[in-house]
């Protein structure tokens, strides 16, 4: 039974909520949004997204898909159970919540960037009512609600925790990882008050199966910096592993797999040739950054930081060192780039280290190429720009290059055509586990 000093916006919001009659409005509808409008469309619940993107709005009104690995029959699926999206705002009024999932990148001097989240408020803003309850799930430093959204919404008079309900929840999206579902993933919460605590629980429960509630939404914005730090770190361990076992001629990806026999108190990390992603190159910075103002400085975490942002140069050094040893240089050679997206099998750019990759190599004057199957025109990006097609693996074109150098390691490849062919490959990946002549680990 609830207390009698229980707001009646409250009761309102949680019988909508509870009898499946609420309105959900997602607001970014990209790799954590576009799964979450499916995953409440298809618990019953009429799904409103909006997003800046009129492309993506279009066709997702058609029923079409731009993500690879969601499909289209579940975009239209939702659109039969009455998922709409918008590029219009001043329709964020007819939602009973609103949860933003927008970019939180960093600026040009590696410090949180929040003008998306900023932006997406002040768009909703005037439109926001009594009786929502917003929740933020982009990634962030702790504080940012309590000390951004909560001001802004308390602005236009509303009594955060009585009139309206403001949460965070962190997203937990892992792009083309087939084992877990929007719906299956634990979801943290936590609330400006015990009241939007409460709202955001009962949220939350209608569409995942698990809901871990929190003392606080800083609580919450700080375990999704755990998370994505703690893979940080011990990517970065590994690296400096690689970088170690390199120098002693042990294949670092040999030993990490032994390792992993061990049943208990170990967990495989592998290097890589850089982090990309929405989150694990970006996440420790926002805590670093917010770490400054206690007076506290996060050697670990910058270390690892540092360690993994020095990949890219380590890579490249790799590559000279194998071209020198046959009589060449970078520059002048021809490099095709295997694989451009950031991580197996999507086609997400974000932060990409294979972009870092072909960055330096032009620079270097290298004459640079790429094969993606799931990316077939490389995309306009902020900060980068190639206009390149992705190249069809063929034996007559693996052989054009002076090196094939594997950031990417998609199962689609045929890494045997590749073997055969090419006259050296720098494997970043270790999809290669023999000695071969024509393979460089790196």
């Amino acid at each position: 039974m609830r207390d009698e000093n229980t707001s009646p916006h409250l009761e309102q919001l949680l019988d909508k909520l509870q009898d499946r009659s609420a309105v959900i409005g997602i607001v970014g509808l990209g790799y954590v949004g576009l799964p979450l409008t499916l995953c409440y469309a298809a618990q019953g619940y009429k799904v409103l997204g909006i997003d800046i993107d009129l492309d993506k709005v279009d066709r997702l009104n058609r029923g079409e898909s731009y993500i690879r690995h969601i499909d289209a029959g579940a975009v239209g699926q939702a659109r039969e159970r009455g998922f709409e999206a918008t590029a219009d705002f001043t329709r964020a009024g007819e939602a009973d919540a609103l949860i933003i999932c927008v970019p939180t990148p960093l600026n040009a001097y590696r410090e949180p960037d929040l003008s998306y989240v900023l932006g997406t408020v002040g768009a909703l803003l005037p439109c926001v009512r009594e009786g929502q309850v917003v929740s933020l799930e982009s990634t962030t430093y702790p504080g940012t609600t309590e000390e951004e959204l909560r001001p802004r919404l308390e602005s236009r008079g509303f009594s955060v925790g009585r009139d309206l309900f403001l949460v965070f929840s962190p997203e937990r999206e892992d792009p083309g990882n087939p084992h877990f579902a929007t719906r299956t993933i634990p979801k943290v919460v936590g609330g400006s008050t015990p009241a939007c605590l409460e709202a955001g629980l009962t949220l939350y429960r209608a569409g995942v199966e698990r809901v871990v509630p929190v003392s606080s939404t800083r609580a919450a914005e700080l375990t999704k910096l755990l998370e994505n730090i703690h893979r940080a770190v011990n990517i970065g361990l590994v690296n400096e592993m690689k970088i170690i076992a390199d120098r002693m001629d042990i294949d670092i990806h040999e030993v990490i797999r032994a390792a992993a026999t061990k049943p208990f108190g170990f967990t495989p990390y592998y290097p890589g040739p850089g982090l990309g992603g929405h989150c694990i190159p970006i996440d420790p910075f926002y805590l670093t950054w917010k770490a400054r103002e206690y007076g506290l400085h996060t050697r670990f975490i910058e270390l690892a930081g540092e360690i993994n942002s020095d990949m890219p140069q380590w890579v490249i050094g790799k590559v000279a060192d194998a071209l020198n040893e046959r009589g060449r240089s970078i520059m002048g050679s021809r490099v095709l780039v295997l694989g451009i997206a950031y991580k197996k099998d999507v086609e997400d750019m974000r932060e990409s280290p294979s972009v870092a990759l072909m960055e330096i190599l032009r620079r270097k004057g290298a004459s640079v190429d790429y094969s993606d199957p799931h990316v077939p025109s490389f995309p306009r990006m902020r900060e980068h720009r190639f206009e390149l097609s992705s190249v069809a693996l063929t034996p007559n074109a693996i052989a054009s290059y002076d090196v094939v150098l594997v950031a990417t390691a998609h199962s689609a490849f045929d890494y045997e055509l590749v073997r055969q062919y090419a006259n050296l490959i720098v494997d970043t990946r270790g999809v290669y586990t023999e000695r071969l002549p024509n393979v460089v680990k790196a």
